[in-house]
């Protein structure tokens, strides 16, 4: 096989699942097996490196492939190394599967395949002996699909005093030395370069009440009858949120109820329900404002309710266009070089980006595959696609 496809086959036979809050384990959860093969990479092809820790069996890893000119600009290639769950799957999951130009399996395109271009092309670099007129650094993150935790541990590493460095980040601070000129997120955008997406804040709503037996339930108090009026309260700002800012690029903000729990049998009146709440925020929009809102609504449909808000485990405020920069214009550029035209586009989603961009790394996201089939039953990804990532990721370090 071919070096691109090859290392994707590599990383996709390799589970990296992230449990998404829930309390699960087992061998397909957490990082740490992508984690262990990228240092093993690095190591036999002789790049420095180095693991941050983020959480138990979390570790963020970073690379650096030096510059061949002197003063050179550093720039981030960031690539996550999760995926979501593989619940429900049509195909085996973890066992990679090349057909009609395609590799099947979870993760290919979200985002195994964005980092399989992005390793292709350090090793290209690095075996090709050109003139390379920029230093990168390239860092594979934790807990993108939930938290972006990892991405917020290496973003300490340049914005954090020295009075408070941690120990364990001694070693990933080293080698990144600074903050970097600018970032390229790795996620499916079809070879289009991502100049500004939403953001979003998440999180859990408790709704108390008095469990008793269901033979008395007038003795109780039903958890779920508040709950039914909060979700009410929910859908029509829902609503409401789809009218707001419609010619926004990145499309209007946008409100759901992801998950709700509550009861433990039918002959019992439950005392608890936990709804999770995700609230999609176009550039420009606060996290704190769009929360603020909802617990208000939420309030006043339910008044007198023991509702409790916990804080948000996911807060982010999407990535403004403006900060993208030369970035995006050196990405056309090498597309233009070999063929490709890389368009500018905007994305309903959120990445990474969003969190080195308020860090002071001018940020874009780019990469193969298709949003289509991220987080899909029959994941795929056209394995070409990865090939010419890999190539522009290489045009932008040679140019």
């Amino acid at each position: 096989m071919t070096d691109h496809v090859a290392t994707l086959a590599d990383l996709v036979r390799r589970p990296s699942v992230n449990p998404m809050g829930r309390e699960v384990a087992g061998p397909e959860y957490l990082e740490g097996r992508v984690t262990d093969h990228l240092v093993q990479r690095f190591s036999a092809a002789g790049l420095a490196w180095a693991r941050q820790p983020v959480a138990p069996g979390r570790d963020n890893v970073i690379a650096r492939l030096e510059a061949t000119v002197p003063d050179a600009p550093v720039i981030l290639w960031d690539a996550h190394q999760d995926t979501v769950p593989a619940d429900g799957m049509t195909i085996d999951p973890f066992a990679p599967l090349v057909r009609d130009g395609r590799l099947y399996g979870r993760g290919a395109c979200d985002v195994k395949g964005g980092m399989a271009a992005m390793l292709a092309a350090l090793a290209r670099l690095q075996a090709a002996g050109t003139v390379r007129t920029k230093t990168v650094i390239f860092s594979a993150t934790v807990n993108e699909e939930f938290g972006f935790s990892g991405a917020k541990a290496l973003v300490r590493l340049w914005t954090q005093p020295v009075a408070e460095h941690l120990p364990t980040d001694t070693a990933a601070r080293e080698l990144v030395g600074g903050r970097p000129a600018a970032g390229i997120v790795a996620e499916p955008t079809e070879l289009d370069i991502v100049t500004q997406h939403k953001g979003a804040v998440r999180w859990r709503i408790k709704i108390h009440g008095r469990a008793c037996h269901s033979a008395f339930p007038e003795r109780g108090d039903n958890a779920i009858y508040p709950a039914g009026r909060a979700v009410l309260a929910i859908e029509e700002l829902a609503r409401e949120l789809l009218r707001r800012r419609p010619d926004q690029p990145c499309g209007p903000p946008t409100l759901s109820v992801g998950t709700i729990r509550g009861g433990t049998g039918v002959n019992l009146v439950p005392d608890l329900v936990v709804l999770e709440i995700d609230r999609r925020l176009v550039p420009g929009e606060s996290p704190h404002d769009a929360r603020e809102e909802l617990i208000r609504r939420i309030a006043t449909a339910v008044p007198g309710a023991r509702i409790e808000h916990e804080l948000p485990f996911v807060e982010s405020a999407g990535l403004p266009e403006a900060i993208g920069g030369g970035c995006a214009e050196a990405i056309e550029l090498a597309g233009r070089a070999i063929g490709i035209e890389c368009r500018r586009t905007a994305a309903r989603y959120g990445t990474n980006a969003s969190i080195f961009a308020a860090a002071g790394v001018p940020s874009v996201v780019f990469g193969p595959g298709s949003i289509a089939q991220a987080h899909t039953a029959d994941e795929w990804i056209d394995l070409d696609e990865v090939d010419e990532a890999a190539r522009i990721l290489c045009g932008l370090v040679t140019a």
